[in-house]
């Protein structure tokens, strides 16, 4: 039996994947670029796990380390309870086949000389899923039906530039489906796409959650996109590297404790004109990110914090300290205080219930 061929008892309640102390670090002219550090993460099987945050928070850089695209400067990836780095060739590739990547551009990630049969065909005759031409046409045609471009037979013979970048990110996704994946990273795959056209592809991909039972790794920058996908899931916060929030979703949406998280809740535009005029906003004492090449002291949010105080934040790193049942934050200021006037939050009713 491989090192990825567990039996249930074995599995025993073992997490689908795991990042422990995950760091990544590049070296550059302007010094080492700590663009991960130190996190830890756990998804279940079956389970949507959000990574929110702004542009250069380490999102992409974590996820490509849990794809086993990136090796980690430190730290562990494990798979199955099974370090992927220690793992046999043979073993390696079964972890391949079971992480499964969605790109953010649609019209990067697909091959422009492949038709969409010879792209969604490729890994299925690679890994000897099919043994036949008319085998693999015919489940290349049952995963675009399940992706929902239907009928199949007038997109197998398309190029991509035939096609829509919704039409395209759904043949990503079907793609990605070939090898029955046990997890789905999609990194930020709905934010290059038309508002009309991002919503029907995330209700196709909590279909296949649901139907599938695929885990998904699921990254944006807008806690509004987390909120209607993985309502159900749970949502880690990232701010320059580190994970400064988390817990299950609707907590994080209804009532977050940190006040990173806070203020991007409180970017989520509000369709209702008079609410946005009452509407109280974390006012941020400056909207400059810092650089990764130099951090600040202490907390790295502290320059922008409002509830800065001076001694205490610019000191040390804050620690993931539990603020309440389930959900913990890395702030001094709230670890000590606690979060005044917010219950405990999370209605188990909401979009993507």
């Amino acid at each position: 039996m491989s090192a990825l061929e567990k039996s249930p008892e074995a599995a025993g309640g073992t997490p689908l994947m795991t990042l422990g102390g995950v760091s990544q670090v590049f070296d550059t002219k302007a010094g080492p670029i700590r663009a991960v550090d130190n996190i830890d993460l756990s998804i279940n099987p079956g389970e949507v796990l959000c990574l929110v945050g702004e542009s250069g928070s380490g999102k992409t850089t974590a996820a490509r380390m849990a794809a086993g695209l990136a090796r980690p400067t430190s730290g562990q990836v494990a798979f199955d309870g099974t370090d992927i780095w220690s793992l046999k060739r043979n073993d390696f590739t079964t972890f391949r086949r079971s992480v499964q990547y969605v790109h953010q551009d649609p019209y990067a990630s697909l091959n422009p000389t492949r038709t969409i049969q010879q792209t969604i065909t490729a890994p299925l005759f690679k890994h000897g899923v099919v043994k036949s031409k008319k085998e693999a046409a015919e489940r290349a045609a049952e995963l675009l039906t399940k992706v929902d471009l239907t009928p199949p037979e007038n997109y197998l013979s398309k190029y991509p530039h035939q096609l829509s970048g919704g039409q395209r990110q759904r043949v990503a996704v079907a793609r990605a489906l070939t090898l029955d994946p046990k997890l789905i990273i999609a990194d930020e795959s709905t934010s290059m796409l038309d508002v009309s056209i991002r919503i029907s592809v995330l209700a196709m991909l909590g279909r296949l959650r649901d139907d599938l039972g695929v885990g998904f790794l699921f990254i944006t920058h807008d806690l509004a996109i987390a909120k209607y996908f993985g309502w159900r899931g749970k949502t880690a916060v990232m701010y320059l590297g580190r994970i400064v929030e988390f817990g299950p979703t609707p907590k994080i949406i209804n009532a977050p404790t940190h006040p990173y998280t806070r203020a991007l809740i409180d970017a989520i535009p509000e369709p209702d004109p008079d609410l946005t005029k009452t509407k109280g906003r974390e006012s941020l004492r400056s909207l400059e990110i810092p650089s990764l090449a130099h951090l600040p002291s202490g907390c790295s949010f502290h320059p922008r914090c409002p509830q800065f105080e001076d001694g205490l934040c610019d000191g040390a790193i804050p620690e993931l300290t539990t603020i309440r049942s389930g959900q913990s934050a890395a702030c001094h200021v709230v670890a000590r205080d606690g979060v005044p006037g917010v219950g405990e939050g999370g209605h188990p009713d909401g979009p993507g219930a």
